[in-house]
């Protein structure tokens, strides 16, 4: 039965359909006064529209397994027994009560038992940055979580785990001694990272794990970890019960995923998974919590994990997962085929439309039939032939490529077959999905103040849910807005700052900054050097909604500093601006 087509900006009535909500938050919960600070005001919520939820309404939540070590002394986030909530402002809290696992086989135990002393606990302090108040950060909280020793003296565990760290560090199985650890790549799309310790003590008397090759349906799997409930080792087994393209909720991308029934729990994220020859064929790294649900936890399989290991060595830093950089279309429909020209014998998927940052924008166009990637068909439905008796979507082939790599990509145009080497790049989002780390840019003047959206932007101004509160302009560029160059961004005013210079503009809230002085605002760079070299009598600022804001240029500078003196902000504005 197909789905009913869901309205952007409005939230689907439940009861109809069942539909798994992707929380992409951080992978604790934070602490009290940190939801006090991200808790979105009301005018800030008043520009979305009003939610709607029904008596009945089910919800799924794919919960990222870290285990929170500060908790919350109220349960206002999830923070809620084995139920990990990743959003900020959660709005119920379930707590679901797990069916006992299946019996853990000795065999496959003592086949794992030579491994196990390779996976490590791992402790690490988060101080996240405040995208609300961007010149200061939260309050900071601990989490834990697992990972495992691999060769030349490095760990993996996963991206949230690590996330803003101010300090982790590692603690090997049976060890009293926590050794500091250094973080040397962090994948945000695989959600993997790399970590190492200098103390050579620790690496005493532990053999690397070995990776496996990428399992086959049914195929036993062991998750050895440190999830909640206990200081230990703690080991559980199941069987890989399917494996497609997963969404990956931290790194908020898609890439190939195994779904298994191993039972994973806050505190397993980061650990391996073993095959029956005590080889690691996974990482674990985000499970689903739902009443309905039993046992469905998520693995990142070994091409992945070989894919960002091999990326460090070759560039000596994580580049990322290339992408094509084109909307594409089912071809399915036989009237379609033929109106494009096709032959009853040719398949391949409709391109829509093509990022223009993306290098093969110069010579794909829309329109264009994809029919083969790298000399790989590519059928009506944009799957391609995986192994026996499974068909995977063709953006897997895509993902085996690293950054700058060419592909050959045959195309239909007009009837003609094209082939056309490109060369690969990761994605430039208008709205990023993160900013990798790095504190959030802002610029202040007359009390307003500038910022560039991301999606921790718009989460932390209106929570989990920014995707049904957010303003309806706002997420129609994140939706379906494309980057015209690769340096663009979306400014808007993020608030205002209450002084006399701007009465009237007080309630002026996430309101996208089009032009000032008649000039587009390319991104917040340009805003700065225009607004600091202005010599005009008057600053206008054209914004979203035809809004207008003007101010008299020399009252406006003059005032800022008393304005930040005001709020004690030590800059008007963010050290990569300067």
């Amino acid at each position: 039965m197909q789905e009913p087509k869901r309205k952007r900006g409005r939230k689907p009535k439940k009861q109809q359909a069942e539909t798994i909500e992707v929380t992409v938050d951080d992978v604790v919960s934070p602490t009290t006064a940190d939801t006090a600070d991200t808790e979105a005001s009301p005018s800030r919520r008043s520009q979305g529209r009003p939610r709607k939820i029904g008596k009945h309404a089910k919800s799924w939540d794919i919960s990222i397994i870290a285990s929170p070590v500060r908790r919350s002394s109220r349960f206002s986030n999830g923070d809620c027994g084995p139920v990990l909530s990743n959003g900020v402002g959660d709005r119920h809290v379930s707590v679901v009560a797990e069916p006992a696992p299946p019996p853990v086989r000795l065999e496959t135990v003592a086949r794992v038992v030579p491994s196990m002393d390779a996976v490590v606990k791992v402790f690490c302090v988060h101080t996240d940055p405040n995208f609300s108040l961007p010149w200061q950060r939260k309050r900071q909280y601990s989490s834990s979580s697992s990972g495992f020793i691999i060769g030349e003296r490095r760990v993996l565990t996963n991206a949230h785990s690590v996330e803003h760290h101010t300090q982790v560090k590692l603690k090997k199985r049976g060890s009293d001694i926590k050794y500091l650890a250094t973080v040397l790549s962090i994948g945000t799309e695989c959600d993997i990272a790399m970590l190492t310790v200098s103390d050579d003590e620790f690496w005493k008397g532990v053999s690397p794990v070995e990776f496996g090759e990428l399992p086959v349906l049914q195929d036993a799997v062991t998750v050895v970890g440190y999830p909640i409930g206990g200081d230990t080792i703690s080991v559980t087994s199941g069987v890989v019960s399917r494996m497609e393209i997963l969404s990956y909720v931290h790194g908020s991308t898609e890439l190939l995923g195994l779904q298994i029934d191993a039972a994973t729990n806050s505190g397993n994220s980061g650990g391996p998974a073993f095959n029956d020859k005590g080889e690691c064929v996974g990482i674990a790294f985000q499970s689903i919590k739902h009443e309905d649900v039993e046992n469905i936890g998520y693995v990142i399989p070994t091409p992945v994990i070989m894919h960002f290991i091999r990326d460090y060595e070759k560039n000596g830093s994580y580049t990322g997962f290339p992408i094509l950089g084109v909307e594409w279309q089912k071809m399915e429909n036989p009237d379609l085929r033929v109106s494009m020209g096709m032959g009853p014998n040719q398949k391949g998927v409709r391109i829509r439309r093509i990022e223009p940052t993306a290098p093969e924008s110069h010579v794909l166009k829309p329109s264009d039939v994809i029919l083969s990637f790298d000399g790989v068909n590519i059928a009506n439905d944009g799957t391609v032939p995986f192994r026996h008796g499974e068909r995977i979507g063709f953006s897997y082939l895509v993902s085996q490529k690293y950054t700058g790599d060419n592909a050959l990509v045959k195309v239909l145009r007009y009837s003609k077959i094209l082939e056309f080497s490109i060369k690969l790049a990761t994605h430039k989002r208008l709205i990023p999905a993160h900013i990798n780390g790095k504190p959030p840019s802002y610029y202040i003047v007359a009390g307003f103040v500038f910022a560039a959206v991301s999606v921790p932007y718009l989460r932390s101004e209106y929570g989990k849910d920014y995707e049904f509160d957010a303003p309806v302009k706002l997420l129609d560029k994140h939706l379906h807005s494309m980057a015209q160059s690769v340096d663009e961004q979306l400014v808007v005013v993020s608030q205002v700052l209450v002084a006399d210079i701007n009465i009237g503009y007080e309630e002026i809230v996430n309101t996208q900054v089009l032009a000032i002085n008649g000039k587009p605002v390319k991104n917040l760079k340009s805003l700065v050097k225009m607004v600091e070299s202005c010599d005009d009598e008057f600053l206008k600022f054209d914004l979203e909604y035809q809004q207008i804001v003007v101010l008299k240029t020399k009252n406006a500078k003059a005032a800022t500093l008393d304005i930040l003196t005001t709020h004690c902000i030590p800059s008007a504005m963010s050290n990569d601006l300067n």
